[in-house]
């Protein structure tokens, strides 16, 4: 039965027993309308205090913060705390899905790589990810409600925020000083609220700058050689020579389309290198034969004017592209050649390491190299002496291939040097590309035609 209705009939039957009691009352004092009058006063009263009690129950269980269950009571006042109590629990379920949902999508923001700070119309913080913190130097905490204009001081950061560019991105050093680059953009949302994104860029920038750089040193050494050419291509032209003349002028011209064929061919090898592939772990090489090969290039390139010497090396196959190894040992071999001085030595050795690598060494006692030089070496077109490489025909990207190869075996170079007494460069290579020659023989790959085009650069 409706709530209303069970009330409606419970007050009228308090009325109907008030009456009838006051009516008998009455009739007994000689009173009877005005004992039913009364008794049904009395019923009404009755009523109403019993439905201020079960009222009063129902408002102390709401002001109580819905502690337990409401009052039990099956009439209007049970129902509407059965009502309530039901809209609560559901309102609860709601706001614990959405705190939920909350709590998920931080998360999300917290694993981005990327800094993200939640700013109100005022630009006070109301929430960051941690990348943000560490690369504004903020605290996600303790800096919340705080302004941000008051935290990253950067004169390029305020100006950008208060102006009117705020829709551009801004790229700055970050506030630590530790030399990091960031990118900055703000997004609007909200009612008056901003997004502040912030990435790291420095990597980027590095890179950038490697192209750029990249891109200046292939066109200079390119422009070189072609100038030498056009001005010799123009004597020939135009002015009369004898023939020990234009021997001499075709010898030079030779000399520099060499340099040129050989830039581009270390840097297609490059590009190969890049592009391609790891080398494949089930192809293996003999490195005693490809020592042997790499001592045997050597000593022509040096015509007899050093000692070259290869130690006993172990017994051990390398897994990977002989072609490639070849290559980067022939250039360790082919930098000792040119930056020895005559009769100086140069050594190659094949060390089994401890934890089953081995190291391919090439030793040499020429000048060595500066230590401000060392972290550098590696870099493409990079010279410890410019005008002294180019004299000696290296293109400055011969260690750039060694340690492509390495880096493509799992392995990586190590230059040891010390300035007047020597350079010793190592190739690593790890165990799982290292094996005993008993365990599986494989010959050493007879050369083919392309390993002459993949002619060891110099550095």
């Amino acid at each position: 039965m409706h709530p209303l209705l069970t009330r409606a009939l419970l007050a009228l039957a308090l009325l109907l027993a008030g009456g009838w009691l006051g009516a008998r009352l009455g009739a007994a004092f000689a009173h009877a309308t005005a004992g039913a009058f009364g008794g049904c006063l009395l019923g009404l009263l009755l009523f109403l205090l019993q439905d201020s009690l079960r009222a009063g129950r129902l408002l102390r269980w709401l002001r109580q913060a819905q502690v337990g269950p409401p009052p039990p009571d099956a009439l209007l006042w049970g129902e509407l705390g059965y009502r309530v109590e039901r809209a609560l629990r559901q309102r609860e379920q709601v706001a614990r899905r959405e705190a939920q949902r909350l709590v998920q999508f931080l998360s999300a923001i917290e694993a981005s790589p990327n800094g993200v700070v939640l700013l109100d119309a005022k630009d006070d913080i109301e929430w960051c990810n941690g990348v943000a913190a560490d690369q504004l130097g903020l605290d996600p905490q303790r800096d919340r409600r705080q302004r941000i204009g008051n935290l990253v001081r950067a004169p390029a950061f305020v100006a950008w925020l208060q102006g009117e560019d705020a829709d551009k991105a801004l790229c700055m050093p970050a506030p630590g000083g530790d030399g990091r680059q960031l990118a900055l953009l703000l997004r609007a949302y909200g009612e008056g609220q901003r997004l502040l994104l912030t990435q790291d860029i420095t990597e980027h920038e590095r890179v950038e700058a490697m192209r750029r750089d990249f891109v200046a040193n292939v066109s200079h050494e390119i422009r070189t050689p072609l100038t030498v050419l056009a001005g010799f291509i123009e004597t020939l032209a135009s002015l009369p020579l004898s023939e020990a003349e234009r021997e001499r002028v075709l010898g030079l011209m030779a000399q520099q389309a060499e340099r040129m064929h050989s830039l581009v061919a270390d840097l297609l090898i490059l590009a190969t290198l890049e592009g391609s592939p790891r080398p494949p772990m089930d192809e293996w090489v003999d490195a005693r034969a490809l020592l042997q090969q790499v001592l045997g290039d050597g000593q022509t390139l040096s015509g007899g004017r050093h000692v070259l010497t290869l130690h006993e090396a172990a017994d051990r196959q390398l897994a990977g592209s002989g072609h490639e190894l070849l290559s980067a040992i022939g250039n360790l071999v082919h930098n000792a050649v040119r930056y020895t001085p005559p009769g100086g030595r140069i050594e190659l050795r094949l060390l089994p390491r401890d934890d089953g690598g081995v190291e391919i060494e090439v030793a040499d006692t020429g000048p060595g190299i500066a230590p401000e030089h060392l972290p550098r070496l590696a870099e493409r077109f990079y010279r410890v002496d410019g005008s002294r490489s180019r004299d000696s025909g290296g293109t400055g990207l011969g260690l750039s291939i060694v340690k492509h190869v390495a880096q493509r075996h799992g392995g990586e170079l190590q230059v040891h040097s010390v300035l007047g007494q020597g350079t010793r460069m190592r190739v690593v290579l790890p165990a799982v590309r290292v094996r005993r020659v008993g365990e599986l023989p494989a010959p050493w790959p007879a050369p083919d035609d392309s390993a002459h085009d993949a002619e060891p650069a110099r550095r």
